[in-house]
């Protein structure tokens, strides 16, 4: 760096470090940034600025306190906004219609469902058993319960019967921290039969067959101790056998055998195959969707005498594992970007004589799940999923299974000694469902709820569209509005758009998007590069040094909706979350002009320093590292933080964050809503909306998440213009 760049370094730290001035919003004064405290990277020969790299010690005293009283000028100004009332009393009272709401569900070697099942009148899902879906359901295990002993919410993570269902392993956490306790609980008596497990982060298990005991990942011992970076590395899977004496032994993972090398940041999960002596280990470097396979003799991995045979890597670019009957069945995107199914002998699997029994066609093979009776697929065609079953034959036959109606298909749950699948069906103006298919072709619905009233939407609208985007590449937009809605350009309307991982905003409804569509509301999915609407392809079009395209898209879809009336510039919110904070915060930091607020939930957006949070070096895969030059140029480039730009006449914006979360830090909202307060030069509130007793959003309490959307519409809705929602203050 030349001595003319770090006098000029010099002069803009000192200039950011005055302290800023308290701004005023609906009568309640917002405190100002803290003062800057600038730091300088230098990588690859580029000097970044990091004026806000002290709010990363969220433990200082200082900054916890300017936190509580930014969250208290959020809570306060929201309160104040006179719709806000009326809208949560509505919001309410769609709540109270719906019957329950069921999510996961399992069955095991026997037929008997379990599941997490929420009642209309309950705050938490709870842990449920059916012996038959027309049997009576029995309450396993109720989170509230312990949420009013402790006097901290606590949720189920994940769950699993074993094999005969006589017992049930499940994962418990507090405050939305998502790192808990396993639990295994006897079904017949309602008692644990080992002690709880700590150090949980996810809580997956799989159990032996006889049911004796089960594999499941365990966070290092000194994980809490270590460098905030190195948190969730050397994350092992171990084997507990249920009344053995002792610790539980390492089966696999970072440095548990010698002659398999996988870096730290790999983790694993070990399956026993169904009626045979193997098991294996599928293994996944962080979030990288590519996998990599071993497999070994179920009884020397026991034992603690297996000896591991990788049967292929990430390079192979499988992306979905599964076993059924004498066949290993593999999701592959190698030549095939919309994907093929691969079968192979489970036995002696061979990937170079693996054969396309599903070669790629026009939609993209979205998932499979293995039953006894063949391989349940969904395929994207256009917006809609289909669902077919391939036979485990020699000669497989495949056979598409009608559907009730047109819309998303969820694989929920298959088990290799039963025939058929659960699957979820919803659409963009019905909720999801839970439906059996077996092979006679019959969908059926699980009553494991009545319908509640405002499941299916016949007042909405759901269009689709594609949008020309900055480079020519059409974008499907998906637009949900009330019917006899006028395109006038005086609409709110709120842009959503994630763009990471391959994920796929597939056709669903909640009820409580009726609240917003009442008031005028449009709602419009930008499903946008890097997500994984037309395969893997599209995902590798907005990923690292491509990722300019997914706020690129989105901004294209924004122009478009404002030059076809939907809205205008503004009444139109921009919104994403998690991932999707690079997309919402990009797309205002490169045009601000073009929308009037935005809503970025629980956001990544400080992309430089994003490896050095305990979630962050499993992500590398995603985004990139800063270790390599390609990388960190991408890294800059996606950065919502590092392209604030002082004077700029930025949007409102609002930020809300669960301070526990682990997957993505409350620093980055922190250092995000400083840098736009301090740089903007427009009179617009830069507010952070902070929950306490929430993490990155599962296991919020129904109250919380109904809380979180009332006030994320209000906002919009106040800064889109709406008359209902305009306080008596600026």
């Amino acid at each position: 760096m030349s001595v003319a760049t770090l006098r000029l370094a010099a002069l803009a730290a000192w200039f950011a470090a005055l302290p800023a001035a308290a701004a005023t919003f609906a009568g309640v004064e917002v405190p100002p940034p803290l003062p800057a405290r600038p730091v300088v990277d230098l990588h690859w020969g580029v000097a970044v600025e990091d004026p806000y790299r002290f709010l990363e010690d969220t433990a200082d005293a200082g900054v916890q306190k300017w936190m509580r009283a930014q969250a208290d000028a959020t809570r306060s100004i929201l309160d104040r906004l006179p719709g806000r009332a009326a809208l949560a009393a509505r919001v309410a009272e769609i709540d109270a219609a719906a019957s329950a709401a069921v999510s996961a569900i399992h069955r095991d070697g026997r037929g008997r469902l379990t599941y997490l099942k929420r009642g209309a009148d309950e705050s938490q899902f709870k842990l449920y058993r059916r012996d038959a879906t027309d049997a009576p359901e029995r309450l396993l295990v109720d989170p509230e319960a312990v949420a009013k002993a402790t006097g901290r919410p606590h949720a189920i993570g994940a769950f699993r019967p074993s094999p005969d269902g006589e017992r049930v392993a499940y994962s418990l956490s507090a405050s939305g921290a998502e790192i808990g306790t396993l639990h295994v609980l006897d079904v017949a008596s309602g008692k644990e039969v080992t002690a709880p497990i700590d150090r949980i982060r996810g809580g997956g298990v799989a159990w032996l067959p006889d049911g004796s005991g089960f594999f499941y990942g365990r966070l290092a011992p000194d994980w809490q101790k270590r460098p905030r970076s190195e948190q969730f590395q050397d994350r092992l899977t171990y084997l507990r056998r249920l009344g053995a004496a002792g610790e539980d032994p390492a089966v696999f993972g970072p440095g548990v055998h010698a002659d398999i090398a996988l870096d730290r940041d790999e983790g694993a999960y070990v399956v026993p195959v169904e009626g045979r002596d193997l098991a294996v280990a599928v293994v996944a470097r962080g979030v990288q969707r590519e996998l990599a396979l071993y497999q070994a003799p179920l009884s020397a991995v026991v034992a603690g005498t297996a000896r591991w045979r990788k049967v292929f890597d990430a390079s192979a670019q499988v992306h979905g594992i599964a076993a059924a009957g004498p066949w290993l069945y593999l999701r592959s995107a190698q030549g095939a970007p919309r994907f093929k199914l691969l079968r192979t002998p489970v036995d002696a699997p061979d990937l170079a004589k693996a054969t396309a029994v599903v070669p790629e066609g026009d939609g993209v093979l979205t998932g499979f799940a293995a039953a006894r009776d063949g391989v349940y697929l969904t395929r994207r065609e256009g917006v809609a999923e289909s669902l077919a079953r391939l036979t485990h034959d020699a000669e497989p036959a495949l056979r598409r299974v009608a559907l009730p109606f047109e819309g998303s298909v969820g694989l929920a749950d298959s088990h290799p000694t039963r025939d058929g699948v659960l699957v979820t069906l919803g659409s963009w103006t019905r909720a999801a469902k839970h439906h059996a298919a077996d092979a006679s072709g019959e969908v059926r619905p699980l009553a494991l709820a009545p319908a509640g009233r405002f499941d299916d939407a016949p007042g909405v609208e759901s269009r689709e569209v594609r949008v020309r985007s900055h480079d020519g590449v059409e974008v499907p937009v998906s637009i949900l509005l009330a019917k006899g809605t006028k395109l006038d350009g005086r609409n709110p309307l709120v842009l959503y758009g994630y763009g990471a991982y391959g994920n796929v905003e597939e056709p669903g409804f909640s009820p409580r998007l009726i609240a917003w569509l009442e008031r005028g509301g449009i709602y419009a999915i930008a499903h946008v590069r890097g997500g994984g609407v037309h395969g893997d392809a599209w995902r590798r079009a907005g990923w690292k040094a491509t990722k300019p395209n997914t706020w690129k898209d989105g901004i294209a879809a924004a122009e478009w909706l404002v030059a076809g009336g939907y809205t205008s510039r503004d009444r139109l919110v921009v919104s994403g979350g998690s991932a999707g904070g690079i997309f919402a915060g990009r797309a205002i930091t490169e045009r601000p002009d073009l929308f009037a607020a935005a809503l970025v939930s629980v956001g990544n957006v400080d992309s430089i320093r994003s490896e050095t949070r305990a979630n962050g070096v499993g992500n590398i895969p995603e985004y990139g590292t800063v270790k390599k030059e390609d990388e960190f140029h991408a890294l800059l480039a996606m950065s919502p933080y590092a392209n604030v730009k002082a004077g700029t006449r930025y949007p409102a914006v609002m930020l809300d964050h669960g301070v526990n979360d682990t997957r993505v830090d409350v620093w980055m909202s922190l250092k995000f809503a400083s840098r736009l307060a301090a740089a903007t030069s427009a009179d617009a509130p830069v507010l952070l909306r902070l929950d306490y007793d929430s993490g990155h959003g599962p296991g919020r309490t129904r109250e919380q998440a109904r809380e979180l959307l009332v006030d994320r519409y209000s906002f919009a809705l106040w800064r889109a213009g709406h008359p209902d929602f305009q306080p008596a203050g600026k």
